[in-house]
């Protein structure tokens, strides 16, 4: 399997996202579902967005290792942070956790009004293993 982080000349150059990702050959595809900050027993971990962020990061951790695989192995992310709240928090809970030696995956982030009950953060995920 090879895979390859498209960022083309034209294009801002950013350390924290690749515009694109390729996949060649066949591969485990693993998609992740939307991760809130909550924990095994599914109660949301804080009131902030860098809490919440961190524990979807633990979350995404986890349901990558059953399958063998790490967050390296994320090409996409897809944020939703809900309305009024900034993401910056987030930004930083995700260098605690992103190894910067690894390529950035492609991410999306959106705005939203509300999300469930007390969640401020979800991510949903692509990984190639």
């Amino acid at each position: 399997m090879v895979v390859r982080h498209i960022n083309p000349e034209g294009l801002h150059r950013s350390p924290a996202f690749s515009q694109a990702v390729v996949v060649e050959q066949p591969a485990k595809t693993i998609y992740i579902g939307g991760q809130n900050g909550v924990d095994a027993e599914g109660k949301v971990v804080g009131p902030t967005v860098g809490e919440q962020a961190l524990q979807v990061f633990r979350n995404l951790a986890l349901i990558l290792e059953s399958e063998g695989a790490s967050l390296a192995n994320i090409v996409h992310w897809r944020i939703a942070v809900v309305e009024g709240h900034s993401f910056d928090e987030g930004v930083a809970a995700f260098q605690q956790v992103w190894n910067r030696a690894d390529p950035p995956p492609a991410i999306t982030v959106h705005v939203v009004s509300a999300l469930g009950p007390g969640f401020l953060v979800e991510i949903d995920a692509v990984a190639v293993v």
